[in-house]
């Protein structure tokens, strides 16, 4: 038996006993976790598929171990600008183990995801701040920082951080002025963020 599961933002095709390196979760090592996102299930041939997920199915398993990943090398270049950046990055990962997969008996994780979309339908469109496209919003909002205002009141370096964490694809970023352009969408003032906006090269201020 097998299952295709959601962890931490990524697709994984998993079955018992299998170590698997996700993104960092929260929790202590030896502490078990499940996961009610299963998009896929294989029992002896008898496949059922989710739409988008199966309910009541769930997969839980055993932090194992925190630890980093490789260190990998984000270089950023703009042609005839002289803008080069080079950075390294090592994704904190865990490292855990597939207890059981179960096709029932998850209804209750299930029905708390009703609230979640109520909530996410409220939030702000992040991605109209310059640099942040589908999936530095959806990192964004992830943290917990759904609003412009929030974002307004957010460190840059947190920001980064937050990214960094979600994707190494993210790392590149320049979060310098987001609360800057957050704050002027928080108050309405459209015209001036453009304003700022236009101004930018890479995410800074000319």
């Amino acid at each position: 038996m097998y299952a295709i599961v959601e962890i931490a933002g990524q697709q994984f095709k998993v079955a018992k006993d299998q170590k698997v390196y996700v993104h960092r979760l929260q929790g202590e090592e030896g502490s078990k976790v499940t996961f009610d996102n299963v998009l896929l299930l294989d029992d002896a041939g008898n496949v059922t598929l989710g739409a988008p997920a199966i309910e009541g199915a769930s997969v839980t398993a055993q932090i194992l171990s925190h630890l980093k990943g490789d260190k990998v090398i984000v270089f950023k270049k703009k042609r005839r600008k002289g803008y080069r950046k080079k950075n390294g990055h090592r994704q904190y990962l865990s490292e855990i183990q597939i207890e059981s997969i179960a096709a029932t008996g998850a209804k209750k994780a299930v029905k708390k995801a009703a609230p979640k979309k109520a909530t996410k339908a409220k939030a702000d469109d992040l991605k109209k701040i310059e640099g942040a496209g589908p999936k530095a919003a959806e990192a964004l909002v992830n943290a917990g920082l759904d609003t412009f205002a929030k974002v307004a009141k957010a460190d840059p370096a947190k920001l980064s951080e937050i990214l960094t964490e979600a994707s190494s694809r993210l790392s590149h970023l320049v979060t310098t002025t987001w609360p800057k352009q957050a704050g002027l969408a928080a108050e309405g003032k459209w015209d001036e963020l453009k304003e700022l906006q236009d101004r930018l090269d890479g995410g800074i201020e000319k």
